[in-house]
């Protein structure tokens, strides 16, 4: 039997708001030195060091006449080092007032984040309990937001910079942590999250639902939205719930597609081994502002978003694409990449299997390809021009993270080492991987170090051309598949719009 302890964030009373709104600005004196953590190769400007995130408590009141959020988020953390002051990642968010272990604290946002200097150090390996009370637009404009805008509330997708824009974090995949979501709404909406709902309250036309992750979480997979929902509860595998999230009025349309699921699920454990979550289900947003959906499917954890009607479609269209996000739920949500130079683990694992179980149903991909062998000629030969315009598999920019070359470049480089080493060690190579790392974070050399292992050869250099090598190498056991030379002009590269699939 499950215990489950409803954790909530710190209550603060006006009196200490009032004492805690102090903030300084740019000509108050500088606060000491905050600690930045190793930058991500790809978002060098967030991530911060001096201590590991253990868990998020979110308090989120959803105010349907302004269609803002009120909230509190408290940020449990553990102290690497001597804390002066500290970072936060922060974009957007209107703070009112900043606690450390219950006693205000002095902050300031900037640039995107906001810094907290706590009225005394915090001491190295000490757990510190970081109140941040605040306000947010969900409607602001901002350059880029982790918030979906829906018809009556919103949904987050915060992949791949965009969950600071939400509620303030260490917005770096590698520092996954527990997470606790209070979400209160007018009693005619519907407040879900990420995880298992623990407890539900209703009081003056408001219901508070509460969701716990069994799992941890990183920041960009995180989910929480607000609508006129039906959830649909049913089981798979094993008994596994699953749980959907529905638009009301379209609840009976998408029944074909939620039924789906569940032999997915089967299709991929019997690959993968077990799915690796509490729970799964899918979430077709219901958005009044199209431009702000720029993706197909977004892989939030234990709740996939998706755009609206993509899953009013027949099977044979959008089959494949629920697998890819379904895969995510073993590499992305359960390994998550360690940076987002790593990228290419989570999509060119999802498009792998996405085109493996679209092939075995006979269905044509989207370039007319009925075999994954076919696929890969076309995109080996196309390798040095990728190469060229994208850059090596894992090694992206910002600018290009969503290129095709993270996807079916992934793609290519797994067929690759398949066809080294043969189908047994390369589907041990996968579960060893997923094992090793379950939970927590992984990197390239990671899984160059686990293929290694596993198939009892140093595989070091083979991985390394295909990940990070300027020319396409030789594919093993096709020695009549060529390469097209590159053109010496960059050509546009086509991009892969976030959180979508090249299917």
């Amino acid at each position: 039997m499950e215990v489950v302890v409803d954790l909530k964030p710190s209550r603060i009373g006006p009196a200490v708001l009032l004492a805690a709104a102090m903030v300084w600005s740019a000509g108050s004196p500088a606060a000491p030195f905050a600690p930045r953590g190793p930058a991500d190769p790809v978002y060098p400007a967030l991530g911060n060091a001096g201590y590991d995130v253990q868990r998020y408590d979110l308090d989120l009141t959803y105010r349907a006449g302004t269609r803002t959020v009120d909230a509190t988020a408290e940020v449990t953390a553990r102290a690497g080092q001597r804390l002066p002051s500290f970072e936060l990642d922060a974009l957007g968010l209107d703070v009112h007032a900043v606690l450390v272990d219950g006693a205000p604290a002095a902050f300031r946002a900037h640039d995107e984040k906001l810094t907290v200097l706590p009225r005394s150090a915090v001491r190295p390996g000490a757990l510190m309990r970081v109140s941040v009370r605040y306000t947010v637009d969900p409607h602001a404009a901002l350059a880029h937001t982790g918030w979906v805008r829906t018809a009556d509330g919103f949904a987050l997708a915060g992949q791949p910079d965009g969950a600071h824009t939400v509620f303030p974090c260490n917005d770096v995949p590698s520092d996954k942590a527990q997470f606790s979501v209070r979400i209160t709404a007018p009693d005619n909406l519907t407040g879900v999250a990420s995880g298992a709902l623990t407890g539900t309250g209703s009081s003056g036309g408001q219901t508070t639902r509460t969701y716990v992750s069994r799992d941890p979480i990183a920041t960009e997979l995180l989910q929480v939205s607000v609508g006129t929902y039906t959830v649909r509860q049913q089981q798979g595998p094993g008994g596994l719930p699953l749980r959907d999230v529905v638009p009301t009025a379209r609840a009976a349309a998408t029944e074909p597609a939620l039924a789906l699921t569940a032999g997915q699920l089967g299709w991929l454990e019997q690959r993968l081994g077990p799915f690796p979550f509490e729970t799964y289900g899918l979430l077709p947003a219901d958005t009044d502002d199209p431009a702000a959906f720029d993706f197909t499917g977004l892989e939030t954890q234990t709740l996939t978003l998706y755009k609206p009607g993509f899953l009013l479609q027949p099977e044979a269209k959008i089959g494949s694409h629920m697998v890819h996000e379904l895969t995510h739920s073993w590499f992305g949500d359960s390994v998550t990449p360690q940076t987002w130079a790593d990228l290419w683990l989570n999509e060119g694992h999802a498009d792998y299997y996405g085109l493996l179980y679209r092939y075995e149903r006979g269905w044509p991909d989207s370039s007319g390809f009925t075999t994954l062998e076919a696929r890969m000629k076309d995109t080996y030969a196309r390798g040095d021009q990728w190469r060229h315009d994208s850059g090596p598999v894992a090694a992206p920019n910002a600018a290009n993270l969503y290129d095709s070359q993270r996807y079916l470049g992934g793609v290519l480089a797994l067929y690759a080492l398949q066809q080294e080493v043969g189908d047994q060690v390369f589907n041990r190579i996968e579960r060893e991987f997923l094992k090793r790392f379950h939970n927590g974070n992984a990197s390239t050399r990671d899984y160059i170090a686990t293929a290694s292992q596993v198939a009892g050869r140093d595989l070091g250099p083979f991985l390394t051309a295909w990940l990070y090598g300027d020319r396409t190498p030789p594919m093993p056991h096709h020695p009549d598949w060529t390469v097209t030379p590159a053109a010496g002009q960059q050509r546009a590269f086509a991009a892969v719009p976030r959180g979508s699939a090249t299917l």
